[in-house]
């Protein structure tokens, strides 16, 4: 059974369960963090449900580091950077910021990726193509 709470920061209203009341969470309206408090302590409203954005924002670091070992080493780099800043922005609170390198660390890995195989055949025909 879910319940209506509107948010502190920007009003929006959205749908809570029973298992999020004392954890933080994100407005999926404004994108701040809040903390759900029990039923007794918010206001009621009659407003239709809402869900939750996802807390979890991935970093790609594994991805990154295969990348750059097998496919293509500059930009591969380029991810691991990215991706190693996911985590502490995280820690800090910064969601959008996080959000925002996860995004460039998989953009990086998907060019180091693509690059190393548009570069295999390239090298391969080099090496091995002259009789």
């Amino acid at each position: 059974m879910s319940e209506v709470m509107p948010c502190p920061h920007c009003g929006g209203e959205m749908s809570v369960t029973a298992d999020l009341w004392g954890q933080v969470v994100v407005c999926p309206h404004c994108q701040k963090e809040l903390t759900i408090p029990a039923p007794e302590a918010r206001p009621s409203t009659t407003a239709g449900p809402l869900w939750f954005l996802p807390k979890k924002v991935p970093s790609y670091l594994v991805e990154a580091i295969l990348v750059t070992i097998f496919c293509f080493q500059p930009f591969g780099i380029v991810a691991i950077v990215y991706a190693a800043q996911v985590d502490g922005k995280l820690a800090s609170g910064d969601y959008a910021g996080a959000r925002y390198v996860s995004e460039r660390a998989k953009n990086w890995c998907l060019a180091a990726f693509l690059c190393g195989f548009l570069w295999l055949p390239i090298a391969f025909f080099v090496l091995f193509g002259h009789h």
